[in-house]
């Protein structure tokens, strides 16, 4: 008998999670600057925002100049993100392990937020994103950080490759997220072996802001790797 796959914790607290990933400083002081921070000019170039939620990344590229695409599987942030967005930015549901709906060579760069550490499987995804990158073209990604996510995970091995998960208390509801850990050098093996040249590694320091709004959390962003920041070149 096949075993369903776990719902979309997406799907039960979209808006509470598209409202608080809006201005915590996780999100908004130190995960998005930083991602933003890897990109090169952008302005005219057609630019994929894989796993876009709610659109918050997605804003700022077009603010930018740049055309976006945006896909994500959660269908309750994709309605938050065409509220935001509008018409102009085409959004399509879509896994993320699946093959993706668009032609080959067909954007610049391809930026992927916080989405890679839900994959059990890099290599088809990078495979994709190599793909549908024009040749040249820049990848740019933030994950969970293998440290945090040993440390998080309870483990006793770095080295393993494995799902852990943990309960998000939102307003009314707790969810159970689950991600799939990796150490370091199975995240640059699983770019290198799909045609991806790292460019940058970035373990970044929050927004000097946060130390008043949040001193705990200025605490945890200054003192312990948290997400990891890559940027490679499509060859």
């Amino acid at each position: 008998m096949e075993t369903s796959p776990p719902p979309n914790p997406y799907e039960e607290a979209a808006a509470e999670y598209s409202a608080r990933n809006e201005s915590n400083v996780w999100n908004a002081c130190y995960e998005r600057p930083a991602i933003l921070a890897l990109l090169p000019e952008i302005s005219g170039q057609r630019v994929l925002d894989a796993g876009c939620g709610s659109g918050a990344h997605s804003a700022e590229l077009r603010s930018r100049g740049a055309s976006v695409i945006g896909l994500d599987n959660s269908a309750a942030l994709l309605r938050i993100a065409h509220r935001r967005l509008g018409p102009d930015v085409p959004l399509h549901l879509a896994d993320l392990g699946d093959p993706l709906p668009l032609p080959e060579a067909d954007v610049d760069v391809v930026l992927a937020s916080l989405v890679m550490h839900y994959l059990q499987d890099w290599t088809p995804t990078l495979r994709e994103f190599h793909r549908v990158l024009r040749p040249g073209g820049t990848f740019v990604m933030s994950t969970h950080h293998p440290f945090l996510d040993y440390t998080l995970s309870g483990s006793e091995n770095y080295f393993a490759h494995e799902q852990w998960s943990e309960p998000w208390t939102f307003d009314d509801k707790t969810v159970t997220m689950r991600f799939w850990r990796r150490p370091l050098h199975a995240i640059l093996d699983a770019l290198t072996n799909t045609g991806f040249t790292l460019t940058r590694l970035s373990e970044p320091q929050p927004l000097p802001e946060v130390r008043d709004r949040d001193p705990r959390g200025w605490k945890l962003l200054t003192t312990q790797p948290r997400f990891l920041f890559l940027a490679a070149r499509r060859d």
